[in-house]
């Protein structure tokens, strides 16, 4: 299977709720991929970034719930989206990656679908020029949408 890296353009950088925009989106993105059958890990640059993840996901509208967990949870069953952060993730086997963080995270090989984001700032737009570089030399196939 072809690995392919979406990366989302952000064209605003204001809050909605206490989420930025790429947050927002990330959320959405994985709730859609978990209506497709997908098991979703989200890379959370801070752990603080995670909570807010998290708790954002639970204040969904109950028809819109999607069921997720922090990394570390103990939880009855493996959810199907895992919310992680640096130095903290479960081993579970992740179909697609949402990346939050400014690097590429260590454990990228394990993942042949990767959703990525070019925020509005200068400072985030030169870290995601970066990140794309080095997803291309990874061998993934590059797409590239407007949020």
């Amino acid at each position: 299977m072809q690995k392919q890296a979406r990366f989302y353009l952000i064209a605003e950088t204001a809050l909605q709720s206490e989420l930025v925009a790429q947050e927002a989106l990330a959320c959405e993105l994985a709730a859609q991929a978990w209506r497709l059958g997908k098991r979703v890990l989200i890379a959370c640059a801070t752990e603080q970034q995670a909570l807010n993840l998290d708790e954002a996901l639970w204040q969904r509208d109950p028809e819109q719930f999607v069921p997720h967990n922090l990394s570390g949870e103990v939880t009855q069953y493996a959810t199907p989206i895992e919310i992680s952060w640096p130095g903290r993730r479960n081993a579970q086997r992740r179909d697609l990656l949402i990346n939050l963080q400014q690097q590429l995270p260590d454990f990228i090989a394990s993942f042949t679908q990767v959703i990525d984001f070019v925020p509005a700032d200068e400072e985030g737009k030169a870290q995601a020029r970066e990140r794309y570089k080095l997803y291309r030399q990874l061998g993934f196939e590059m797409i590239t949408e407007k949020a």
